[in-house]
């Protein structure tokens, strides 16, 4: 049974952003994800960043990582995209950090 793969709209413009190869690569690892979301690696705090509930899978060589996290994770219904980015200096942690303190100030207001 496939699972329902969501993008937040920043995670939109990684993928958009990504070059023909690497877009390949990553289509066929979310289909994978789509299969077994429990494919990724589980992510806690990373370079002063909690990204506890999150997990991440490699893409393209290593050189990529596709960082999600399970909606409902006792019944999974979703698999929430939260970014597509590369692994140099851990840049994908670094923005979905940026995008985590983002989605809690709006949640606020």
């Amino acid at each position: 049974m496939p699972y329902n793969i969501e993008f937040i709209i920043e995670a939109v413009e990684d993928y958009k952003r990504l070059d023909g190869s690497i877009k390949k690569s990553v289509n066929k690892k979310i289909e994978e994800l789509s299969e077994n979301p429990f494919l990724g690696e589980k992510l806690g705090h990373k370079f002063h960043i909690d990204l506890s509930g999150f997990l991440k899978v490699y893409v393209h060589g290593k050189k990529y990582r596709i960082v999600y996290r399970l909606i409902s994770p006792e019944k999974i219904e979703i698999i929430e995209i939260w970014g597509i980015g590369k692994r140099e200096k851990e840049e994908i942690y670094r923005i979905i950090g940026k995008r985590i303190r983002g989605s809690r100030s709006l949640k606020q207001t």
